[in-house]
């Protein structure tokens, strides 16, 4: 990739952190529906929904953060993204507080993750970029959506299918 290309980024708020997924991983934002809840499954991840027939597993990113859980407003939603998982391409969704817009930022303004001082793990972030003198954490988002826990999803999806 050149030095100075640009991406677009979908930045959305847990709490009062603001963090970014690039948009070419974003297939659709929605509003929050109810979640059905699987047993067995890791505190972080809700359950699924249904989207349009199909089973959509959510994960809610203040838990899977580490961050304390919070009431649902009306401003929570559920951004679907894409992810690969052994090669196939799958939808997930992400529980966040808000949604707040789209930018572009230049690769070259995109610095790495610092090694310490953010709530999340550091192999979670991309990259750092700033807008309006406001640091945003860049995610990264085949380490927070990763494959032990995509595997455990796709036995639910088995199991629900049986």
């Amino acid at each position: 990739m050149n030095d100075n290309a640009i991406l677009q980024y979908l930045t959305f708020a847990l709490g009062d952190e603001v963090f970014a997924l690039e948009t070419g991983f974003v297939r659709e934002v929605i509003e929050l529906v109810p979640v059905t809840r699987i047993p067995k499954t890791p505190p972080f991840l809700r359950g699924v929904i249904n989207l349009r027939g199909h089973a959509v597993p959510v994960v809610d990113l203040r838990i899977k953060f580490g961050m304390p859980s919070t009431q649902d407003t009306v401003s929570t939603c559920i951004i679907i993204v894409d992810v690969e998982i052994e090669g196939e391409e799958c939808h997930m969704g992400a529980i966040v507080d808000s949604v707040l817009e789209v930018f572009e930022m230049a690769s070259d303004q995109i610095t790495p993750p610092p090694r310490m001082g953010t709530a999340i793990r550091s192999d979670f972030i991309r990259g750092m970029g700033k807008q309006n003198e406001e640091f945003i954490m860049i995610l990264d988002i085949g380490k927070v959506f990763s494959s032990e826990e995509l595997c455990l999803l796709e036995t639910i999806k088995t199991d629900e299918a049986e």
